[in-house]
């Protein structure tokens, strides 16, 4: 496919601690340690005259809500030509851990809010990353009657806003019929380093390098 990053575009990347990966924050061209980082320098490795800027503004922790909030500063005052989001999976994760859910109508409230600013403020091409889980407890198991139908709904806004989906969730399923789900993330939610590594590697794929 032809690839949607033009010359002397910005890239930005926004989402939770799976984007965050350790990123310096008092270093504003600080990528982290993870699929960022991995996107960013096979790119710029293969298209070295495009001279394109990537970003990363990723916080661990984040749901929606969250990036709702930041989105003016964090996101809009950058003025990126594209933007990459993944989040979604705290969203799920404090329901079980924090008693601290999310509905439904709020996840896709608040991202709804995110995508509208987007496209009310800038020219930008979306990219929407599916949430995704990767259950190495039993406990886990459970959590995907809540994260199931909130990567729905990502579908749904990939399909409205006319985004670019990268279906990660669909990615670590096929992926753990090669190895078991513990070495592609050991926690189920954060990827070791091939699990960053497939990120990149399906980002590149379907925003096209």
């Amino acid at each position: 496919m032809a690839a949607l990053i033009e010359d002397y575009a910005r890239v930005l990347f926004q989402g939770d601690s799976i984007t965050d990966c350790g990123r310096i924050r008092e270093e504003p061209q600080d990528l982290g340690k993870g699929y960022a980082m991995f996107v960013a320098s096979w790119f710029s490795a293969k298209h070295p005259e495009k001279r394109v800027e990537f970003f990363n503004r990723g916080i661990g922790g984040d749901r929606t809500s969250d990036l709702a909030r930041r989105w003016e500063e964090d996101c809009l005052a950058l003025k990126p030509d594209l933007v990459s989001i993944l989040i979604g999976i705290n969203n799920t994760w404090r329901r079980y851990d924090k008693n601290d859910p999310t509905s439904l109508d709020r996840f896709e409230e608040e991202y709804r809010a995110i995508l509208d600013s987007t496209k009310k403020t800038l020219n930008a091409r979306v990219v929407l990353c599916e949430p995704f889980l990767l259950p190495v407890t039993v406990e886990q198991k459970k959590w995907r009657e809540d994260l199931d139908p909130k990567i729905e709904v990502v579908h749904g806004f990939a399909r409205e806003y006319d985004a670019v989906l990268v279906p990660l969730d669909r990615l670590f399923q096929e992926a753990c019929g090669k190895r078991d789900a513990g070495y592609w993330a050991p926690d189920g939610v954060h990827p070791s380093l091939p699990g960053h590594a497939l990120i990149a590697q399906a980002w590149l794929k379907h925003v096209g390098s």
